[in-house]
């Protein structure tokens, strides 16, 4: 692998010197001398990067890195772009972020990159937690291993560009003429992820709808080691509905600044998608560690390294006039001066050391938050409504008060959901504030990032708890992560609502009853909410709101199906359950629980159903003669340890109820709490380790209100 590195870095200076440039198109009019030299300059410095980085790795000062040799080329595209156009970029997009700090003041782009390889702490980007590219300046997001998930975020970002035209947020944070920019390779064009968000594209422009989205497909002709067949991006992206295609040489820097620029301008004008498809090369193989003669010939590896980008940049900047080869050399030279320099130094910079310091940025900081357009309501008098209609109430008055407020998901709009939790909202507030969107969950949570980067707040609806596994990657590995990479520059906050749970009577089987929620709880930062009262819910997600307007937090807000429209508890009709506490409402925070009882025999810890199911198994509990209280834990992540740990402190048993699985659910985590922080006798009653079942069968894998009864007189009748 060092063998090709040193091979084509002496082959540039062999062949620059002796005249052997490779043969190829005439300068493209219409680039400047002192820009092309700058590209030029930019491509040199990524090239070097590639070069320092690989021998920090080697000397142990440096650590994984995926290189950008072959790729220079998207320097040019840089150049013919704004400063200020917002950019998700292929991890090979080096001498792309180089260039780009070419057109802002004071920026140290090589000495940002250096610290980067070197994970040390003051890298300006990620604060030492990962080799990124990424600058809040330069108006780049950090990307780690994009494999395509970055693109319906990209597209969520061009839709909040038009979207802002029209309803501003305070918050806003891109130009309102500006584009969205998102590069990938031809391997990721393939991906699930990136066909989604280029169907996309198409469906919104055919909905009339403005996307000032630019798609860069850099195709260098191989995924790792399995190759893409030849003309398979230009025949699949030529004729793709909505979307106007463009194509370059991408190792001719005055071609591809030529179609970038008019990509740009046509995106930037139309307001609509543009595929810009750079043919790029690969040099050095895939990644530090990949040896790419392991899968190609040596043939095929030379033939690459006889169209190194720097030798045809070389050959055109000779025959446009703007600089010699020799002078080229100089630049090359100075460029590998500075990126060594930059390596010494960074070598030495301390890195993070603790478990506080690299988590201190899971969290991100509080953002400034404008005041309600309406007034927030006073406390009032509680209402005798369900779940379902608490919640379709609070919605409305949060549109009210907060016009930065987005929602949007599949039927939500006329149809107002499947179980009509946003019915009428959309003829209250208009389709640009409750939005009807294409089925497909990962451009819903996509839609709902991209807006987060522009100043809204997003409330995107997955209809059901099951689709989210579609696209839970979009909250792990997009939202949830953006502040942990950028050390709390870039936040996409949000409150992502989910149909879920079980107890379905007669609708769907384990597709619409899902009690998986080990993925949520899994997720550093993101906050998991689960209301089962009416009167909870709306104040619950008041706080979610809250959170994403001042905090800048990731939430999901996890509503019991089944509770929706239940108004009685123990007799039919005695509207018990939808009959909220006396006085008058109050704030429920972060971290708050609900306690109903005082009992110290036993404390039965749920939420959501088993709520429900453990206030049905009380009274039997009374006629036993056991003392009893309920906690309802209402936040599933983070657990609210203090408030839980204080409110079983006087009890002598407790019993956990978990309507999800007993492999992954929350009872888990429930229990390994209390088995570390107290002494108290534990059991726990869960569903099985099973999917849900449609018909007569539908609660057999679950907990009832029977047993529950049963879990608690077992556990209290153990011997001490």
């Amino acid at each position: 692998m060092q063998d090709r590195v040193a091979t084509v870095h002496q082959a540039f200076l062999t062949r620059t010197a002796a005249g052997e440039l490779p043969q190829g198109a005439p300068p493209v009019p219409g680039l400047p001398a002192d820009r092309a030299r700058a590209i030029f300059r930019a491509q040199c410095r990524s090239r070097a990067l590639d070069r320092i980085s690989r021998e920090m790795q080697r000397a142990g000062t440096g650590f994984y890195t995926i290189g950008s040799s072959g790729h220079e080329g998207m320097a040019a595209v840089a150049a013919a772009l704004r400063a200020d156009d917002i950019a998700f970029l292929h991890y090979r997009d080096a001498a792309f972020q180089l260039a780009r700090a070419d057109q802002v003041p004071g920026q140290t782009p090589v000495w940002d990159m250096a610290l980067s390889f070197a994970c040390a702490a003051e890298d300006p980007i990620s604060g030492g937690r990962h080799k990124v590219l990424g600058s809040k300046a330069l108006m780049i997001p950090p990307q780690t291993s994009t494999i395509a998930s970055h693109l319906p975020k990209a597209l969520g970002a061009a839709y909040a560009l038009g979207l802002a035209r029209r309803h501003p947020p305070q918050g806003r944070a891109l130009p309102a003429d500006g584009i969205a920019v998102c590069s990938f390779g031809d391997a990721s064009l393939n991906h699930s992820t990136a066909q989604g968000a280029i169907n996309a594209a198409g469906w919104t422009v055919a909905q009339s709808a403005p996307l000032p989205l630019l798609l860069i497909c850099e195709d260098n002709g191989i995924g790792i080691s399995v190759p893409t067949p030849k003309g398979w991006v230009a025949a699949s992206m030529r004729a793709r509905p909505g979307i106007r295609y463009f194509a370059a040489d991408g190792c001719d820097l005055y071609a591809t600044y030529a179609a970038a620029r008019d990509a740009a301008e046509f995106v930037r004008r139309q307001r609509k998608p543009a595929f810009l498809h750079l043919s790029t090369v690969r040099l050095y193989g895939h990644a530090g560690a990949d040896i790419a003669s392991s899968y190609l010939p040596l043939s095929a590896i030379e033939a690459d390294e006889a169209q190194d980008p720097l030798l045809h940049s070389v050959r055109l900047l000779q025959a446009a006039g703007a600089m010699t080869a020799d002078a080229a050399r100089e630049v090359y030279h100075a460029a590998e001066v500075e990126a060594r320099a930059a390596a010494d130094r960074a070598a030495s910079r301390p890195h993070l050391e603790t478990a506080a310091a690299v988590m201190r940025s899971i969290v991100p900081p509080q953002r400034p938050a404008s005041p309600a357009r309406t007034p927030v309501p006073k406390p009032a008098p509680p209402v005798a409504e369900p779940l379902g209609r608490h919640l379709t109430r609070t919605l409305h008055d949060t549109l009210d008060q907060y016009p930065e407020v987005i929602l949007m998901g599949e039927d939500i709009g006329r149809k107002g959901g499947v179980y009509g939790i946003t019915q009428k909202l959309q003829a209250t507030f208009g389709r640009d504030r409750v939005m009807d969107t294409l089925l497909d969950e990962q451009s819903i949570l996509g839609l709902a990032i991209g807006l987060a980067h522009n100043g809204f707040i997003p409330v995107p609806e997955i209809q059901f708890l099951a689709y989210l596994h579609n696209a839970e990657d979009q909250l792990r590995g997009e939202a949830a992560t953006l502040p942990f990479f950028s050390n709390g520059q870039f936040a996409n906050p949000m409150v992502v609502r989910i149909a879920g749970l079980g107890y379905q009577k007669g609708f769907g089987g384990h597709f619409h009853n899902d009690n998986a929620l080990a993925v949520l709880r899994d997720i550093p930062g993101l906050i998991l909410a689960c209301p089962s009262t009416g009167d909870t819910a709306a104040l619950m997600l008041r706080e979610c709101v809250r959170l994403a307007r001042e905090e800048n937090r990731v939430s999901v807000f996890l509503e019991p199906i089944a509770l929706y429209a239940e108004r009685d508890l123990h007799t039919p009709g005695d509207g018990a359950w939808a009959r909220p506490p006396a006085g008058p409402r109050s704030a429920i925070g972060l971290g708050d629980i609900g306690v109903t009882g005082d009992g110290t025999d036993l404390a039965i810890i749920t939420y959501g159903n088993g709520h429900y199911l453990s206030q049905k198994a009380a009274p039997a509990l009374t006629r036993a003669g056991i003392g009893w209280r309920i906690i309802d834990l209402r936040w599933l992540a983070p657990l609210p340890e203090t408030a839980l740990l204080g409110a079983v402190e006087q009890c002598r048993s407790v019993l956990v109820v978990d309507e999800c699985r007993r492999s992954g659910g929350v009872a888990e985590g429930v229990m390994a709490l209390l088995a570390e922080r107290t002494m108290l006798p534990l059991a726990r009653e869960t569903a099985t380790d099973s999917f849900i079942a449609t018909g007569p069968a539908y609660a057999a894998t679950l907990p009832s209100a029977d047993s529950i009864a049963v879990a608690a007189k077992d556990l209290l009748a153990r011997p001490s």
